[in-house]
This record gives structure tokens, C-alpha cells and sequence, in this order.
């Protein structure tokens, strides 16, 4: 998209002058997109399409939930298709353009999503999603493109992938645990640094695939802990957060200590006003409160 500029983000920009030959630009038709990709992959290409902002996928969904992930299903075909999905709020940028489309294919079978939030586990799950022979959602965080405080070094050698379906422990504790995706890694944290100085060591999961979900890091975090906090960007109804809950209080029912908490936005779009957007998203404030409030349950 964007042809020789490189993206509305600029993100290939740095890639044009070798591979500007590869780089298609595209009008803004993303069921043409998607179907362009279905097609390319199940003529032996390995395509990455681009939504821009995942918002628009919606126009492509038919493209996606009844074409690309049920071919597997169909006729046992291959579609090594990756979709980048640029996604979230934190950037004041209105309904269309900050919303949480990941619960729309979660429960898709045959759509695998991945959600990096660190610039190593970007490169590498965009290597292991255009070498899986499946369709992957790749969505990236537009707020942490240019987040200065999660700037990482990386070697020039290309990565090993890491494998689709395993989440990371970006902080050990015992105390709580506290389950989350993409930027709302680093609100919770934030907020575990500020536990500390009370005593209070909480853990931090990053679940980094959604589908297919970590189930044995979730449960075995939520035997650990005994008192789990679930906060996501998304509005809560209907979210991958609830959905995670209910896999903890089916499995791990018998080492609980208290309810699982889900923390996620109001059940509203998104607001286009920043003071607006502040109060429709999980703050920092929220989940300190309900990490103490589950503390002392």
C-alpha cells in the first residue's frame, strides 16, 4: 500500500530498494486483497497482505473465514498466506480506526492470529507465520511502531521463528498473575513495578498467540498464582479475555483463591475525542485497583 512511499506508516520503506520489485501497491479493496493472497497461495507464492488498518478487513471477510481457512477443511489444501493487520486504540484515531478485530476471527477454526509486542518476537513470528502453511493474522500494534521504550537491538542475522502458539513470561511472580496481548503488556507491567514496591510480585503473561492460545502457560501460571487478572484493549463482551477466563475456571477451578477478574474497554466504539478515548479505555489506575482488590480477596 502506498507504492513507493512504503505505507501509511512507512514500515517498507526500508525495504524498496531491494525488493521494491516485490512491493505491490494496491487501491484500497481489501476483498480484492485477501482474494489476490488466496489465490497467490494456493499457486505455490507465499503472500503477505496488507489491511493498512485492520478495521477494513470486514469488507474481506467472506475472502477470509470462507475461503482461506476452509480450504484445509475442504480439500486438505495449503494457503501459506499471512495478513498484516495494523490494530488498536492508544493513538486517538476514531471509530474506523482503532478497533480490536482479533475477537471477529478467534473463533474462526483454520485462521491461526499471532500478536507481537516486543520488536524480536515481530520479526520472528513474521518469519514463522510466512513459513506456516496456513493463513495467519498477523496484527501489530499501531501505538508501539514508534514506542521509544521498547526499543530493542537486533542482530542482523535472520531470527529463528518462534513457534505459533507459545506465550512468553515477561515477568515471574507469585503473588498474582496478570494475562494480557499486545500494548497492554507494558500498562500491566508498569503497574507489577508498582506492586513491587508494596511486596506484592505479580506475574506478567504475554499470551503473543491467540490462536492457537497457550493453554498450558495460561493454567499453569493460574495454578502458580492462584489469582489471575485478564486485561485487554478490547471491549470486555465478547473478548478473548472472557474466553481465556473460562478456560481457567473450567481447568483450574481447584487452585483459585478468587474469581477471575477480566479487565477490557467499555462496550462502546471507539471515541474519536482523546478525553473520551482515555475514559473508554482499561486504565493504568483500573487494573493497579483490581490487582489490589484481588490481592486482598
Amino acid at each position: 500500500m502506498g507504492g513507493r512511499y512504503g505505507n501509511a506508516f512507512l514500515l517498507l520503506r526500508p525495504l524498496l530498494e531491494e525488493f521494491g520489485d516485490r512491493i505491490l501497491n494496491s487501491p484500497l479493496a481489501e476483498s480484492a486483497v485477501l482474494g489476490v493472497c488466496v489465490g497467490a497461495a494456493l499457486a505455490g507464492q507465499r503472500p503477505i497482505g496488507e489491511m493498512q488498518f485492520n478495521d477494513f478487513v470486514a469488507t474481506g471477510f467472506n475472502q477470509l473465514v470462507n475461503n482461506a481457512a476452509k480450504i484445509r477443511y475442504r480439500w486438505g489444501g495449503d494457503v501459506p498466506m499471512v495478513v498484516r493487520m495494523p490494530w488498536g486504540g492508544l493513538r486517538y484515531a476514531g471509530p474506523y480506526h482503532s478497533q480490536n478485530t482479533e475477537p471477529w476471527f478467534y473463533r474462526t477454526p483454520g485462521l491461526k492470529i499471532v500478536v507481537p509486542s516486543t520488536p524480536q518476537d515481530a520479526r520472528a513470528l513474521m518469519a514463522a507465520a510466512v513459513a506456516d502453511p496456513d493463513p495467519v493474522l498477523y496484527y501489530e500494534h499501531i501505538a508501539l511502531y514508534r514506542e521509544p521504550r521498547i526499543k530493542q537491538a537486533l542482530p542482523q542475522e535472520a531470527p529463528a521463528p518462534l513457534t505459533i502458539g507459545k506465550a512468553a513470561l515477561r515477568r515471574a511472580g507469585s503473588d498474582l498473575a496478570m494475562i494480557s496481548y499486545g500494548a497492554y503488556v507494558y500498562d500491566c507491567l508498569r503497574v507489577a513495578e508498582k506492586l513491587s514496591a508494596d511486596g506484592i510480585e505479580a506475574s506478567v503473561l504475554d499470551l503473543r498467540s491467540l490462536a492457537p492460545l497457550d493453554r498450558p502457560a495460561v493454567l499453569a501460571l493460574a495454578r502458580h498464582c492462584s489469582k489471575v487478572l485478564i486485561v485487554q484493549e478490547d471491549s470486555r463482551t465478547g473478548g478473548i479475555g472472557e474466553s481465556v477466563a473460562a478456560i481457567i475456571q473450567e481447568e483450574a477451578f481447584e487452585w483459585l483463591d478468587a474469581p477471575v477478574r477480566v479487565l477490557g474497554a467499555l462496550d462502546t466504539p471507539v471515541p474519536y475525542s482523546p478525553p473520551m478515548e482515555d475514559f473508554f479505555l482499561v486504565s493504568e489506575d483500573e487494573i493497579e485497583r483490581a490487582a489490589r482488590l484481588l490481592i486482598a480477596y
